[in-house]
């Protein structure tokens, strides 16, 4: 069963700006729809709807860094109907709106990302420390100059604005602080950290990874001490679609509206 959910999530990567159903996918690798929505959830981690929407999202990042066209054209180009639609659930996965997305890398070549930890916003919340440990084939995909993002978010995958998160100075060490108590996940990526604004903001190569269990933060003074492994991303998993290189830029985050900053070092 495994093989036909990597072949259905190629299927679904690779026809991401088509009409496509369920029932289209599952005709193509052979199985039931529901056999193989649930299977799918099971082994990539997001239902087969949500992983052609990131796919999408994806495309939409790409086109608006590489294009000048307009975010409506994108919009229908990567398989929307509705702008608004468009806009909203873009800028819930990202972080940012397209506009603003496309206005980034201009600013981070002014504020390029720098080690940081932004707090979460409860004081009275509680912590998670750790170190990320890059695999050798990870750390050979990013020339060997990693910037390693990591971050705790309410859903299941990296999504939007992490509750709390950090930019890894070279010991790799994170502290993940404020965090009001409840279940997170904690999820890294690894993105090449002398490529330029464009490529790291729809990098060619990342490396992820997670937390094989959601985090339980309680409140107090005693952090949860959990690390997290990254390997090299397959072409198949989902996308990291938010916005990671912005949370470490002093003035993207001014341009932001200001989260509170720690810088490490």
């Amino acid at each position: 069963m495994r093989d036909a959910v990597l072949e259905a999530a190629r299927f679904l990567a690779a026809g991401r700006t088509r009409r496509l159903t369920l029932e289209d996918v599952a005709d193509h690798v052979r199985y039931s729809p529901f056999h193989l929505a649930r299977a799918f959830e099971r082994e990539i981690g997001l239902p087969p709807g949500k992983f052609l929407a990131a796919q999408r999202f994806q495309l939409a990042k790409e086109l608006l860094l590489d294009t000048g066209e307009k975010v409506v054209d994108i919009c229908h180009e990567v398989g929307f109907s509705a702008p608004g639609t468009f806009t909203t659930r873009f800028t819930a996965a990202v972080g940012v709106s397209p506009h603003r997305f496309r206005q980034l890398p201009g600013l981070l070549a002014e504020h390029p990302p720098e080690p940081v930890r932004v707090a979460g916003p409860d004081c009275a919340g509680g912590a998670v420390t750790g170190r990320a440990l890059l695999s050798p084939d990870a750390v050979a995909a990013l020339d060997g100059a990693p910037a390693v993002y990591v971050g705790l978010f309410a859903g299941s995958s990296a999504r939007g604005v992490p509750v709390s998160g950090s930019l890894l100075g070279p010991d790799l060490e994170f502290a993940l602080f404020d965090v009001p108590p409840g279940a997170y996940r904690l999820l890294a990526c690894a993105l090449p950290s002398a490529a330029d604004p464009r490529a790291q903001l729809a990098p060619s190569v990342q490396a992820v990874g997670s937390a094989a269990r959601p985090v339980r933060i309680r409140a107090g003074p005693v952090p949860l001490r959990q690390d997290v492994r990254l390997e090299v991303a397959p072409a198949w998993s989902p996308p990291v679609l938010v916005a990671l290189p912005p949370l470490a830029s002093e003035g993207a985050q001014e341009w932001r509206g200001g989260s509170r900053l720690a810088r490490l070092g």
